[in-house]
């Protein structure tokens, strides 16, 4: 326990910068290397308000921005602005960005095929406003490329990201060496945005009108023919990223810096390795020398403890990571059914960039290793701050995690624009079958800490 008058220091910080004292407890506690779970009272936290987006036609939403951009929303509405959630400059409103749109899988032939019904859709920065029970649209900025083009949300390159097809999975649709799919976001001082990607995956800089200033990729990538400048910046042992398990959290810290997080542990040296692992990877990027400065390992908890119930490993997944002080990160882990916040401090100690972990020869690779620690390996050191599988009403597939007062998170769910997999997403008529599943701004109130 630090002395009164450092703690004392550390409560006027936390509540200077807007983070809840509870996440606080639970970062004073959060040491360099893995050790015993800790919760700071997560059976105590609950729901205090919850906001729902209504029906918007996608369509009526896109061709707003970009007109002629969808000619056919084949009746889904707009959705999927779940991926992440950053507070805006007035209370009660947020920043928040789609995926690459709605998407599925069928089956043919007996494997799976990646479905883009609307595949003009065009991904968008959405601020939304939580007004009583409703979510509202404030505005929105399609993204587009450096001729004003949009960037679509399809795959980018054939070979390496799966195939696109149509509603039905029939026909193909083309890549698109532009296209996005977007997740994390983050607003920058000069009011630019920052976003991360899962094709590259990549850091993507957005100007405060929507249009893509750079998009930073592993070395190696060698993506050609985007309308916008490409730098391969990152480390080239994310060439390694499970397929559609990019880069999914993006943290700014005080200083300016980025934190990017590969939602699930890399495919080394091979797909069932990186299946069975539970070690994924935190980056921190810094704007000022574009370039990668730091990276570590992240250890998530046993899958059944993440998710009572649940034994694919496969399964966890990092979605959100927010910055709540200095070098201090809270990490989201969930399946689709669960989520848990742990308490991360960055160490420099724990740094492991540009050496043998970053092999792709390595063997056995980080993900293999059963205990990292014990390996040598400088884990990162977490506590858990809330599960909030524990508190009765959070909607599943949580993705995005924002703090709104000194004990309040707003969390908001990715509800895949309704959609679901298989053939009967859509009737007879190619018309959407809704999942009725809403997006929703969930306010959770964490306990009070002695």
């Amino acid at each position: 326990m630090p002395p009164r008058a450092a703690r004392k220091r550390c409560v006027r910080r936390s509540m200077a910068l807007g983070i809840p004292l509870a996440v606080m407890a639970g970062l004073a506690a959060a040491g360099t290397a893995s050790g015993s779970q800790t919760s700071v009272g997560h059976k105590e936290a609950r729901i205090t308000d919850v906001a729902t987006l209504g029906d918007i036609p996608l369509a009526e939403f896109s061709n707003a921005l970009l007109p002629g951009t969808v000619r056919d929303d084949r009746g889904v509405d707009l959705g999927g602005i779940g991926s992440d959630l950053y507070p805006a400059d007035r209370k009660g409103e947020f920043w928040t960005v789609t995926d690459r749109g709605p998407n599925g899988q069928i089956k043919v032939d007996g494997k799976k095929r990646r479905t883009f019904p609307v595949p003009g859709f065009d991904p968008a920065i959405v601020k939304i406003r939580v007004s009583g029970d409703r979510l509202k649209v404030v505005s929105a900025l399609p993204l587009t490329t450096s001729s004003g083009k949009p960037v679509t949300g399809l795959p980018n390159q054939e070979g390496r990201d799966e195939t696109p097809y149509s509603f039905d999975a029939r026909t193909p649709v083309s890549y698109d060496a532009n296209g996005l799919d977007t997740e994390g976001i983050v607003r920058a001082a000069d009011g630019s945005f920052w976003l991360v990607d899962e094709y590259g995956p990549s850091l993507i800089h957005v100007s405060a009108r929507g249009k893509v200033l750079k998009r930073f990729v592993p070395q190696g990538l060698k993506l050609r023919g985007a309308d916008y400048p490409v730098v391969e910046a990152l480390p080239a042992i994310l060439l390694q990223r499970k397929t559609n398990r990019g880069f999914e959290g993006l943290a700014q810290l005080p200083g300016g810096d980025l934190v990017m997080a590969v939602q699930s542990p890399l495919s080394l040296p091979d797909e069932d390795a990186g299946e069975a692992s539970r070690t994924a990877r935190l980056l921190r990027f810094s704007p000022k020398k574009q370039a990668v400065t730091a990276e570590y390992a992240y250890r998530f908890d046993a899958v059944d403890v993440v998710d009572p119930g649940e034994d694919d490993t496969s399964e966890l997944k990092i979605s959100s990571v927010v910055a709540v002080g200095r070098d201090r990160l809270l990490v989201q882990e969930r399946t689709d059914k669960a989520a848990r916040l742990q308490a991360v401090t960055l160490n420099g100690r724990a740094d492991i960039l540009g050496g043998k972990w970053d092999k792709a020869t390595t063997r056995p690779s980080l993900e293999q290793l059963g205990d990292p620690a014990a390996a040598g390996v400088p884990v990162l050191g977490k506590r858990l701050v809330v599960d909030l599988g524990a508190v009765s009403g959070v909607p599943d597939k949580i993705e995005g995690v924002a703090t709104v007062d000194g004990r309040t998170l707003a969390l908001i769910n990715d509800n895949d624009f309704g959609m679901t997999d298989g053939a009967e997403a859509f009737d007879k008529h190619g018309r959407l079958v809704d999942s009725g599943v809403e997006t929703t701004v969930t306010y959770v109130r964490l306990p009070r800490k002695d």
